[in-house]
Order: structure tokens, then C-alpha cells, then sequence
């Protein structure tokens, strides 16, 4: 793509200011990568407002298709335009969005034009991405855009939930503008058939699947999915394959203590804090092969979890951990100021965000709990929308304020919720009884992050000043530091109730060199093997016998 101008952020209020100015020149950029990632071409600091365009010719045997023009994610506000005309606006940082062109087009070739703007005010959820984030800023487009030929009717979108109490799987294929067409699932075993029904678009119905083969971290079993759309005449105008995995996750008393369930079982959450940076594509990942090695780290290491810290990533990320059988704590990114004169409005985009994160991704296995609010960074009405996401996606627990005993500095803590599925703290210095949460009757009890060990690798090194919660000297003192603290969790599990504890982190991120590996993924910072021997032998000590 081209990329047009950038603001004089110094000159202007966000994304309001009309006298904004932008040079004529344009760059060539390599999207998806933002314009701040070395891999975009550009690499350079932060723009509020971008414009993109580019020319395309749609395809003869797209004949008599309707073409829908798809975006996995853009930051923050955008709008599109197609051969000089408005298609339409989008806002919201992380989630994917699609706009139907075909009005839009003419036979050979076609002008699109994109405007991005990201204010970078904190009225918005940002996560790190944010004003006060730690690392480096992006804006713009950074994840895949696509054209995409479909039927008139067509599936837009479908909602998965395994019923484990009735062996059965709850299916909802959306269709815009098309109430009570017939829909056919057909679910596999492999090469096998084992369950069909039929259904209408836009209403629930039930697929029933018998002595269900159940998704875990051990076994990652996932049925293949066949769904067809058919009109009035019965005939089949659309087709998806997609899968489904079948699982449960509840909150129950295990020897008096509640616990999270996975297929009504407690296995130990021991999982790593992972933020989703790359030092060449920063919010995006250089390739799907990179895109797959954290994850694949994290199940090598031994880890059962992955806490996807306040970034939502690409759908291909949830099927990699849905395949490779890695549990999925999902953050929804947070705002910084919810509390000014515009707080209603923000914080009802707030809302409207966060049902989109649930919507987009409900239908993964990996995700087991929902986190929507961080250490106090812009909580707001917290019980209110911990209560919420219960009542909204009751298939899953929620951790409605993780490390609520964290404050961020500039606003005062909301404190421990008093609801959801778990009371969770944050613990970085020595590991001892007091610094752990207790169970409660309806609570089970979290360390949502812990850990943070240091260690420098010369040569593999982010060029600012490097920090961590503490140093280690070497790689074997961090090893036998990280064997120990699973030793004295351990105990917690035991004798204090601790269900969950979330390591920092999967890799170092720019400053930050507390990972399991350096920034580039070219050095392990631990005896991996070591790591993967100690969180067996504790998660296996927690299984019931």
C-alpha cells in the first residue's frame, strides 16, 4: 500500500483538530506490519492519523459474487473509501471488521482509500498500546486486510458452545438480513461422521454429539465442523468448514476447596503472562510460524496457560492455542481515563468493545476465562461488568479484576470486586503465605502474575536502559530460582488453596528482560526442560486420583 502524510501531532488536538496538515509524498508501506514496525518499510514514531490507498482488479470469476472487503484489525477510528465514495466507519483497536463493496466496485481498476486515526488519549482501550504503556506505540492497520467473494446469502459469523451436561454442542449461524434459512451441521471424528442436525439462521440449535472426545491441554481433541446454508428452494448457496472442541469450565469444591474445573476436574492453572510483542513488527507478528513459537514455547516449557495480557490477537492465535492445547486467560485491553467530563461515552465504548472481544472469539476452546480489568488500570463499575460477562458468557469463569491489590499510581485502586469467579492478586517479591489470596465460597483463589526474574544476555538487548523485578546472575541461578518458587507454590496449592498462578513472562519485551527468552527469540534464558519437570510434577501432584 501507499501511505499519505502524517499529522503534526504537536499542531493538533487527537483526531479533532480540521487543521491538521499532511505532506503530499507518499511511502510505500508493507501492511499488515504499522507503521512503526521496521518490517512495515517505515519505522517511525507514533502517527495519529494515516491514510492508506492502494488499486485493485476484482477477478473475472468473482462474476455475480458480492464482495466483502475484511480487516482482522485498525487503530483506532477508521474509515473506508472505494473509488471516491464513503463504504463506511469502524472504531475499535482489536477487533475485526468486514464492509460489503460490491456497489462500490467497477469493472477494472478500483481506487480504495483508508483513514486510520488514533488519538492516543486513553479514552479508549488500548492496553499497553496506550499513553501510558510501557513500549513502543503503533497506530494504523496491523493485521491482515482481504477481499473475500461470497454468496448474496451467506454466513457472516457463527457461535459455538460445548454442553457437556447434555452432550451436545449449542450452534448459532448468523446471517445478516436473512431470518429462517436452513442451516445443516455435520460434525467429524476424522474421516467419520458423528453427529448432524439442522437448524435456521439467526436461532440456537443443538448438534448432539455422544461420549464427547474431550478438549484438554493433555489431549487437544478437536471435531472438524461442516455447516451449509441453504435457501427457500433447499438449495446450498454457502459453505464454511470451521471446529469445535468439547469441554467444560466451572467453579466447584474440591476436599472442601473451591477450585477451577476443567471437564469437571481441578488442574492446576500454572500459565505465563504473555504480551504479544515482536521487535520487528512490534503489535504484529513477523509470520505465522512466529506467531506459533510462543505458544508452542509455552507448551514445551510445560505451561498449561497462556495469559493473553490487555492485547486481543489475530483468530489465528486462538487456533493455535485450540490445536495445540494451551488454556487461554483473555484480557480485554483497558482504558487509562475513564473518569472525565466524556465518561459516559467512554465508558460505554468500553462496554460495546468488550462484547465485541467476547462475540469475536467465543467460540474457541482455549479461552476458560475472561479478564476484564488489570490492577485497577481504568477500572471503573467493576462488579457491575464482572457480574456482566457472567450473565454474558456463562460457559466460561470470569477474573473480573486481576491483582486487585495492585494500584496504578496516577488514580486510586478500586479494590477486591467482591464477585466474579476468583479473588486474584499480583505477588512479585518472595513467595510466602501472605502474599497469596485464600479461597473463598464462591471464589477460588489466584496469583495472576508472579515472578518477573531478570537475567542480561549481551548482545540480545532492547537499546534502552533493561530492568526487571529482580536480576539473576546466570541462567542456572534463574532456573533453580523459578524450581524453587514452584516448590513453595506448591504449598500454597496444598495448604493455602492457591488455584492459579501466572509466571512473567513468555519473552523478554523491549526494557523488560524478565522472559524465558530474549526479545528475539533467539536465546533461552532458562534450562527449558527444568521448567517443563516442575510444572508437570505440580500440576500433576494437583490431580484428583
Amino acid at each position: 500500500m501507499e501511505l499519505y502524510g502524517r499529522q503534526n501531532a504537536a499542531k493538533s488536538d487527537g483526531c479533532r483538530n480540521s487543521s491538521c496538515f499532511f505532506s503530499s509524498k507518499a511511502e510505500k508501506i508493507r501492511v499488515p506490519f504499522p507503521p512503526e514496525a521496521e518490517l512495515s518499510g517505515i519505522a517511525r514514531k507514533g502517527d495519529s492519523i494515516l491514510w492508506y490507498s492502494r488499486s485493485f482488479t476484482i477477478p473475472k470469476e468473482w462474476k455475480g459474487k458480492n464482495v466483502l472487503l475484511n480487516f482482522g484489525a485498525v487503530d483506532r477510528h477508521s474509515t473506508i473509501f472505494v473509488n471516491g465514495k464513503k463504504v463506511g466507519n469502524h472504531t475499535g483497536g482489536y477487533d475485526a471488521f468486514s464492509f460489503d463493496i460490491t456497489d462500490f466496485l467497477k469493472s477494472g481498476e478500483n481506487t480504495l482509500v483508508i483513514g486510520a486515526c488514533d488519538p492516543n488519549d486513553g479514552r479508549a482501550p488500548s492496553g499497553k498500546n496506550g499513553p501510558r504503556g510501557d513500549y513502543t506505540f503503533t497506530s494504523g492497520i496491523w493485521q491482515t486486510v482481504w477481499l473475500e467473494p461470497v454468496e448474496k446469502q451467506h454466513i457472516s459469523h457463527i457461535k459455538l458452545i460445548p454442553d457437556l451436561k447434555n452432550n451436545r454442542l449449542e450452534v448459532l449461524v448468523s446471517s445478516a438480513g436473512n431470518d429462517g434459512l436452513k442451516v445443516s451441521a455435520l460434525a467429524k471424528d476424522g474421516t467419520s461422521d458423528v453427529a448432524k442436525a439442522d437448524g435456521t439462521t439467526n436461532n440456537v440449535f443443538y448438534l448432539p454429539v455422544k461420549q464427547p472426545h474431550l478438549w484438554s491441554p493433555d489431549d487437544p481433541f478437536l471435531y472438524d465442523l461442516t455447516l451449509q446454508l441453504k435457501d427457500r428452494k433447499g438449495k446450498v448457496v454457502d459453505e464454511i468448514e470451521s471446529y469445535f472442541g468439547m469441554r467444560s469450565v466451572t467453579l466447584g469444591k474440591v476436599d472442601g476447596v473451591t477450585r477451577p474445573l476443567l471437564n469437571g476436574k481441578f488442574v492446576f492453572h500454572i500459565g505465563l503472562l504473555d504480551q504479544g510483542y515482536w521487535p520487528d513488527g512490534v503489535f504484529t507478528a513477523p509470520t505465522d510460524e512466529a506467531l506459533l513459537y510462543d505458544i508452542k514455547l509455552a507448551k514445551r516449557a510445560g505451561f498449561n496457560v497462556i495469559r493473553k495480557h490487555i492485547k486481543v490477537e489475530p483468530a489465528r492465535w486462538y487456533y493455535h492455542c485450540d490445536k495445540e492445547g494451551l488454556m487461554v486467560w483473555q484480557d480485554m485491553p483497558n482504558l487509562w481515563e475513564p473518569d472525565d467530563a466524556d465518561s459516559v461515552a467512554v465508558r460505554k465504548q468500553f462496554r460495546d468493545e468488550l462484547k465485541v472481544m467476547i462475540d469475536q472469539h467465543i467460540s474457541s476452546p482455549s479461552i476458560v476465562l475472561w479478564v476484564p480489568f488489570n490492577e485497577n488500570w481504568g477500572a471503573f463499575e467493576v462488579t457491575d461488568i464482572t457480574a456482566w460477562v457472567k450473565n454474558y458468557d456463562p460457559s466460561r469463569l470470569v477474573n473480573g479484576l486481576s491483582g486487585f491489590n495492585y494500584a496504578p499510581g496516577y488514580r486510586p485502586a478500586y479494590g477486591d470486586l467482591g464477585n466474579g469467579d476468583f479473588v486474584d492478586k499480583h505477588h512479585y517479591g518472595v513467595i510466602e503465605g501472605k502474599a497469596v489470596p485464600r479461597p473463598e465460597e464462591k471464589r477460588a483463589a489466584s496469583l495472576g502474575e508472579f515472578g518477573g526474574k531478570g537475567l542480561f544476555v549481551r548482545g540480545h538487548l532492547w537499546p534502552v536502559p533493561n530492568n526487571a523485578y529482580e536480576m539473576m546472575l546466570n541462567k542456572d541461578v534463574l532456573t533453580d530460582t523459578y524450581i524453587l518458587v514452584l516448590n513453595q507454590i506448591e504449598q500454597l496449592i496444598k495448604y493455602s488453596g492457591l488455584s492459579t498462578a501466572i509466571y512473567t513472562q513468555t519473552t523478554d519485551v523491549e526494557h523488560e528482560i524478565n522472559g524465558l527468552v530474549t526479545y528475539d527469540r533467539q536465546v533461552e534464558k532458562m534450562d527449558l526442560e527444568k521448567v517443563r519437570e516442575i510444572n508437570q510434577a505440580v500440576i500433576e501432584s494437583t490431580r484428583q486420583k
